[in-house]
Parts: C-alpha cells; sequence; structure tokens
C-alpha cells in the first residue's frame, strides 16, 4: 500500500539519470536508468506510488469523522488528532521539488505530497536557494551532510553520470532522505509558527497550478515579434542621432564613461557624481535631470528601448519551444513578500508605462479557436490597506464607491470632490500607492518633483485624513521590533532583521518593510487563492479553457470561445471570493485576440 517515502529525480535539460528511494533512515536506494530500466518504466513506477498513497489518504479521509473538518480556511488546521497534535500518519511523498518531479510524473493530488523546499522557504523567505545540506542542518539537529559541490565538484549531472556514478547515487540518496526526514520537524514548525494553513490551503495547491501553467505556456507569433523588432530599431536610431545632434559628436551611447563625460565635462550638466571609473550615469540620477535636459530625457529612452529589443524582441526568439509556445519558469520560493516571480523569460516585468513597451504583448496570442480573457484586482493593495487598518473613511470611500484618488486630493487639499484637479488627482495617487511603500517625504518630493517640506505636509494631512492607518502603520513597525517579523492577514511571516541594524539607512529600510511586507503579501496570498481556484474550476468543469500567465494581480486565460460566458463566471467569482475583506474586492475584466488588446 502507498506509504510515506522520500523521492528525488536526478535529470537535467527534460533527461532523467535516476531517483532517490528513501523509505526510512536505513532503508533508501538508488536507482539509475540503465539496462531494463527506461525513464519511462521508473517515472512510471514513481507515479504508482503516488496515485497509491493518494487512494489510500482517500480511502482514510472517508473513513474518518467528516463532521470534523471545518469549512473556515483561514482558521482551519487540517489533519490535527483531537489533542491538537498534527496527524503525521498521513502518507505521502516527500521532495524537495515537487514542481520539477510534476515534469516527468504526473499527480493531481496536493495532499499526497511534501514539499521540503516550499516549507523552507515560508520557514525563512529570505534564504537565496534551499539546499539538502542547509535544510539538515536546520532541521536535522544540526547533521552534516555533504553538499552537491562535494560529491560532484561543478559537474553538470550528465558528466557526472558519465564520470562519478557513486558521487551522483549518494547526491540523490541524501535529497530522498532530507525530504523525508525534514517532513515532521518543518510540520511542527509550520504549525509552531501559525503557517500551517498557508502552506496547506495556499503553497501546496499553488505547486500544482504553476505546474500546469508551465506545461501550456502561452503562444507567441514570431513575424510579430520580428516587426516589433524592426518598430524598435527605427525608434533606436532616431533616438541616437538626436542624441548626437544635442552631443554636437558621435560618441558610444552604451558605454557609461563616454556619456558621463560628454553630459558633465563637455555639456557641463550639475548633479555628476564622480566614481573611480569616471562619471555615475544610474537611472535615478539621469531621471533627476531628465526634465530640465531633453537630452538625458532621450537618453532614457534609448536604454529603455535597448533593453526591450534585446530581452524581448531578440530574446524571446531563443525561448520560443518546438510547440510556438513560450515556458516561462514560475518560482514561489524566491521574494521575501510571497509574490510568485517568472524567469527564462521574465514575462512579470514587461513595461506599462512606456506604449512601445507594452505594445510587445502584441506578439503574445492564443491559439485558433480561442481568445484571451484577462482579470486583474483593481487596486487591491489599497483595498488591502483600507481592510487590515480598520480605517473607516477609507473604507466608507470603497463602500461608496467613489473614485479613491479623487477622495483622497478632495480631502487631503481640501478641495470640493468635483473641483479636483488632474494634478491634483495624480499627486494625490502617488501618496496613496507611496502610503503603501512605506515612502518618505524625501522619496514623494522626488516623485512629485516638489519641494520636501511639501512632500511632508502631503503626508501629514493623508494622515489626519485617514487617521487609523497612521496607527496601523506605526504598530507594524513596533511589532516587527518586537518580533523580527510582521505577518500577512492570513499567518504568511516576513523576517525583519534589519529593524535590529546599527546603521540607520538599514533601519529605515526595515520600518518600509514592515510597512509594506503585510500588505503586498496579503495580496499576493489572495491573487494565489484566487490562481488555485481558478485552475481547480476550470479543471473540474472539464474545460477546454487553461490558466496561462500571472503578472503580480493580474491573471490572463487562454479561453475557448464556446466557454467565454462560463470562464468570465468563474474568474469573477473566485477572484472576488478569494477573501472576505471590509471592503469588496474588484475585478476588470477585458478580451482580446492578443494581450495587448485583453489588457
Amino acid at each position: 500500500a502507498g506509504k510515506t517515502a522520500g523521492i528525488s529525480l536526478v535529470t537535467e535539460n527534460g533527461r532523467v539519470f535516476g531517483a532517490g528511494l528513501a523509505l526510512n533512515e536505513e532503508e533508501i536506494y538508488y536507482i539509475p536508468v540503465e539496462g531494463m530500466i527506461t525513464e519511462d518504466y521508473l517515472c512510471g513506477k514513481l507515479e504508482g506510488l503516488l496515485h497509491k498513497v493518494s487512494e489510500s489518504n482517500t480511502e482514510n479521509i472517508i473513513k474518518s469523522n467528516t463532521d470534523d473538518v471545518k469549512k473556515d480556511p483561514e482558521n482551519e488546521i487540517s489533519d490535527v488528532n483531537t489533542d491538537g497534535t498534527l496527524k503525521y500518519d498521513k502518507k505521502c511523498v516527500c521532495a524537495l521539488d515537487v514542481k520539477a518531479l510534476l515534469k516527468h510524473i504526473k499527480s493531481d493530488d496536493p495532499m499526497a505530497v511534501f514539499d521540503a523546499g516550499v516549507a523552507a522557504y515560508l520557514l525563512n523567505p529570505l534564504k537565496s536557494s534551499y539546499t539538502y545540506d542547509d535544510m539538515a542542518k536546520e532541521y536535522l539537529n544540526g547533521r552534516i551532510l555533504p553538499a552537491r559541490e562535494e560529491l560532484l565538484g561543478k559537474k553538470t549531472v550528465e558528466k557526472a553520470w558519465e564520470e562519478s556514478a557513486e558521487g551522483l547515487a549518494a547526491w540523490a540518496c541524501y535529497m530522498a532522505y532530507t525530504a523525508l526526514a525534514c517532513r515532521k520537524p518543518m510540520c511542527e514548525a509550520l504549525r509552531d509558527t501559525g503557517m500551517w494553513n498557508v502552506y496547506t490551503q495556499i503553497e501546496l495547491p499553488l505547486i500544482f497550478t504553476l505546474d500546469s501553467m508551465e506545461k501550456w505556456g502561452i503562444s507567441v507569433k514570431s513575424e510579430e515579434l520580428k516587426s516589433y523588432g524592426e518598430k524598435l530599431s527605427v525608434r533606436i536610431g532616431e533616438l541616437e542621432k538626436q542624441i548626437w545632434q544635442q552631443a554636437g559628436e558621435e560618441f558610444n551611447i552604451n558605454s557609461p564613461k563616454q556619456m558621463g563625460v560628454i553630459l558633465f565635462e563637455k555639456l557641463g550638466l550639475k548633479g555628476g557624481k564622480k566614481t573611480k571609473t569616471g562619471y555615475s550615469t544610474a537611472a535615478d540620477i539621469l531621471e533627476k535631470l531628465a526634465p530640465e535636459y531633453p537630452i538625458v530625457k532621450d537618453i532614457l529612452e534609448y536604454r529603455q528601448l535597448a533593453k526591450l529589443k534585446s530581452t524581448y524582441a531578440d530574446g524571446l526568439v531563443g525561448e520560443i519551444a518546438e510547440d510556438g509556445r513560450i515556458h516561462s519558469t514560475f518560482n514561489q520560493t524566491i521574494t521575501a513578500t510571497g509574490r510568485i516571480s517568472s524567469t527564462e523569460p521574465n514575462l512579470q516585468n514587461i513595461p506599462v508605462r512606456m506604449e512601445l513597451g507594452r505594445l510587445i504583448r502584441k506578439v503574445f496570442v492564443p491559439e485558433e479557436g480561442y481568445v484571451f480573457l484577462d482579470a486583474d484586482y483593481s487596486q487591491i493593495e489599497l483595498r488591502v490597506l483600507a481592510h487590515m487598518s480598520g480605517d473607516e473613511k477609507l473604507i466608507q470611500a470603497y463602500k461608496e464607491a467613489q473614485d479613491i484618488h479623487r477622495h483622497t486630493a478632495s480631502e487631503v487639499f481640501h478641495v470640493p470632490f468635483n473641483e479636483v484637479t488632474d494634478l491634483q488627482r495624480r499627486n494625490a495617487k502617488a501618496v496613496n500607492f507611496g502610503i503603501v511603500y512605506g515612502i518618505s517625504s524625501f522619496g514623494l518630493s522626488q516623485d512629485l518633483s516638489i519641494t520636501r517640506k511639501e512632500a511632508a505636509e502631503y503626508i501629514e494631512r493623508y494622515f489626519e485624513t485617514y487617521p487609523k492607518i497612521k496607527g496601523f502603520l506605526d504598530g507594524l513597525v513596533e511589532e516587527g521590533k518586537e518580533k523580527g517579523y510582521v505577518t500577512t492577514m492570513f499567518g504568511r511571516r516576513r523576517p525583519i532583521p534589519e529593524l535590529k541594524s546599527g546603521n540607520f539607512m538599514q533601519r529605515s529600510f526595515g520600518e518600509r518593510v514592515a510597512m509594506n511586507s503585510p500588505i503586498q503579501g496579503t495580496a499576493a496570498d489572495i491573487i494565489k487563492i484566487a490562481m488555485n481556484r481558478v485552475y481547480r474550476r476550470l479543471k473540474d468543469e472539464n474545460l477546454k479553457s487553461r490558466l496561462v500567465l500571472q503578472v503580480h494581480d493580474e491573471l490572463l486565460i487562454e479561453t475557448c470561445k464556446e466557454e467565454i460566458p462560463q470562464v468570465s463566471a468563474i474568474l469573477e467569482e473566485e477572484m472576488k471570493g478569494a477573501a472576505k475583506l471590509s471592503v469588496e474586492l474588484e475585478v476588470d475584466m477585458h478580451q482580446g485576440n492578443n494581450w495587448y488588446e485583453a489588457k
């Protein structure tokens, strides 16, 4: 019957070389792919193991008293004995990275697996990587296991397969063993830190949601990509000529050294900072000069477009797989706030401010017979702030469905709602969003090109308008100092060691993190819950439509044309219902024949 085991797959570039299997401390095996044991045979057997685990769990759930299971995910601690201890007798397959397993082994049952990497990330989201030797040290009473480097050096898996098979076997066994052995101490730690629910209700199902998104990928029109690249080249060429003309000579715009000399010596612009290698031409320095000097504005645009060209117009071509689609990797153990990030390629930092940047979205298209439905949360972080701070004025403004930035402008600048100017609204918007990020009067003065004194007054008036927000944010900083961490509405923790630093800059950074993490992290939790529910419903209702992309607070569904009404309803219900806040979650939805049209 299915029993708890630790497994590791040794893979590289889609090829499986072998597997480690740990049944307990003593019984640990390595099964190489050779002779009669093919990749398919090995993965098939491991899949069988997973299915047995799922079946035995289902039987146990049916046998156990179903009345015990509360349906409130925020307070529900699943798998708990009556005395409050965790049930460890629940069978499951333990691995360091379940999503990597799913590329070779089919499963659709989050409760049949334990992901040690995701658990380690939740318990300490500040690490840059989660390796089995680190986990052993931390969760297995300081056990010292040889790291991958010690066993394989810098060799690729394929090289090690040819030259150091023993090292490879040991590596596979250590990974399988660690995943199995860490399960109990990690589950207890998740329980003790109040993150058991974040793990079981949000992160565990998310592995399967993200795996499905990676497998589907998103279709790209290569001819559109080419013409987009050409458009960029034309504009880059125009800018180059303009910059040279204003400089009075030709120089290499991509060389910070040459550019520093032109701007700060030849043209005598103020504000140059000299470093060992010449003048700094970092973005923040140039952005301050841009409003006064057209050449600087052109240089910034040139840089942005050059980056767009290399990253997307040229870069994406190499990322298109044989199926004509791009399969990005979605990471759930990278950011400290709990946001998902995307790599190879990164589809989340496609520029939104420049029209030419936004046009890149035109190259992403649904397949024949499908359209894109794009749904995003409207001002989710401000709504979360209203809910978490309990500020009646902000909540009231949302309940009356007022334009929130206009409302803030009217209160902060003391003008009637109908007389607020566009500039006042824009400034209020910067304050609204700035507050969420713990902005200082210095930061705001730079954003709005006003004096620090004016910025400080804006912020003061903002807090007079919404008094509870000030108390809430100050409370978060206090909590961070006292506990060493802050939490989201769902209990996700963000440690803030910077608050104890002797360095003023570090401490100020820590304070901003303390104010922002609970808000940004709660928004990230909400979108993950929504993604999981949307994915599950598309699957359970046997729809052809699929979730293909997530960008912070936006979901993109490749929707079969006949299913548009059904999918729209699912998106609306699941995104709005992902959390119960004192203000409604609002969703904007658009449809289109490419991502640009649907946004």
